[in-house]
């Protein structure tokens, strides 16, 4: 198994933007989930607090990562999402040897191993 790029971020958005947020990541977002070497890139929005969002994304290795940050839409993004931004992202990025999802075992749901 090879080991695969995890990342998880946290948005905080100026407020006026918080509502309009998805539909402003969307090019990006579209653009990053068709690279080839995306395993997933997803946003949540904090039930705490609207003008927060938080992105999980992975990445099947090193090259895929980089061929990410060098792409022409992370680019765009780098100089379009910073002015609805409240602050700089926050970020946490592993290396982790696994290339999905694993289960929960400690909330196991019955039948399903």
């Amino acid at each position: 198994m090879l080991p695969m790029i995890f990342i998880t971020a946290k948005f905080r958005v100026r407020p006026e933007h918080a509502d309009r947020w998805p539909e402003i990541t969307a090019d990006f977002t579209s653009a990053t989930r068709a690279e080839p070497g995306c395993l997933w890139f997803d946003w949540s929005r904090s039930i705490e607090d609207s003008t927060e969002y938080v992105l999980v994304e992975a990445f099947r290795d090193d090259e895929a990562g980089a061929a990410h940050v060098q792409s022409a839409h992370f680019k765009a993004a780098q100089q379009s999402l910073p002015p609805h931004l409240a602050e700089t992202p926050r970020i946490v990025n592993m290396t982790v040897e696994q290339n999905d999802w694993s289960l929960l075992g400690e909330m196991a749901v019955p039948g399903q191993e």
